[in-house]
């Protein structure tokens, strides 16, 4: 009996320590939820507070006729034949854009036949003649207007031979 004595004893130390351990653990646990509450609380308010206004209106596109220029020589005759469609804000500009067409497209004509092939065969050429034709279309059409809600041009059809 003495035995069994002793191996009482010694055991509840052995629980003790796993007692605290487990307490530590729910402790641990607790305060990481805690945290993650509290900083994952902030930011979803911050989140929701603009997911509230006016939902975003849908995109516009006007589809352009396809354009088919002589490039600038490099070797040997070359042309582009592209095709691509404008975002604008809103209708009002679709309606601009349309009753200033002639003017819209020779200024991309202009800009288009000013290139060489070598230009804008990259993605980083074509992404920098998107950027033109925008900035391009955007330009007042009368001295007195505003500029082209024009945001975005997309390429549908690009060709150099």
């Amino acid at each position: 009996m003495d035995e069994s004595a002793g191996g009482g004893a010694s055991a509840p130390p052995k629980s003790k320590k796993k007692l605290f351990m487990i307490v530590g653990a729910a402790l641990l646990v607790a305060a990481g939820g805690g945290g993650a509450w509290f900083f994952m609380g902030d930011k979803s308010g911050e989140h929701e507070a603009p997911a509230k206004h006016e939902p975003a209106k849908p995109p516009v596109f006007i589809a352009m006729d396809p354009f088919t220029v002589n490039l600038q020589p490099e070797a040997g005759d070359q042309y582009l034949q592209v095709q691509f469609t404008l975002q604008v804000a809103d209708e009002k500009q679709v309606e601009q854009i349309k009753l200033y067409m002639p003017l819209v497209r020779s200024r991309v004509l202009m800009l288009l036949s000013s290139k060489k092939a070598s230009e804008i065969s990259t993605p980083e050429g074509k992404n920098k003649l998107q950027e033109e034709i925008v900035a391009l279309i955007k330009q007042p059409f009368t001295p007195k207007s505003s500029p082209q809600g024009v945001t975005g041009v997309f390429f549908t059809s690009f060709v150099i031979q």
